[in-house]
């Protein structure tokens, strides 16, 4: 299994060149950070015709990750999980094929001292 990750930074903004590396690269699953768009906003369709179904964590303006992949995926869990209140989207997993594969986004920093 082939997997690849890309901080996005925007996937609206860069979606012809996505589509493009896609059908270059072809790779299994492609984990995409910064989305910057909700799960709504996501361009579901190009992902779809590019042959990739898409687990999304979406949010505006900011975060967002996505697991791209070319077989279904199993169980997807977004966030940190039961208990872990995280207004942030930055995390999700899903099960490829009988692997967790798990799309992270961890940004350096915001303000110096925030968590």
């Amino acid at each position: 299994m082939k997997i690849a990750t890309w901080n996005v930074n925007s996937v609206r903004a860069r979606l012809d060149r996505l589509l493009r590396w896609l059908e270059k690269a072809r790779r299994d699953v492609v984990c995409l950070q910064e989305l910057k768009a909700t799960e709504e906003a996501f361009p579901y369709e190009p992902i779809r015709e590019a042959g990739y179904h898409a687990a999304v964590h979406g949010q505006k303006t900011y975060n967002g990750v996505a697991i791209l992949s070319r077989s279904q995926p199993g169980e997807i869990r977004r966030g940190m999980g039961p208990g872990w209140e995280d207004p942030q989207a930055r995390l999700l997993a899903a099960e490829i094929e009988g692997v967790q594969v798990i799309s992270a986004y961890v940004p350096n920093a915001q303000a110096a001292g925030s968590d």
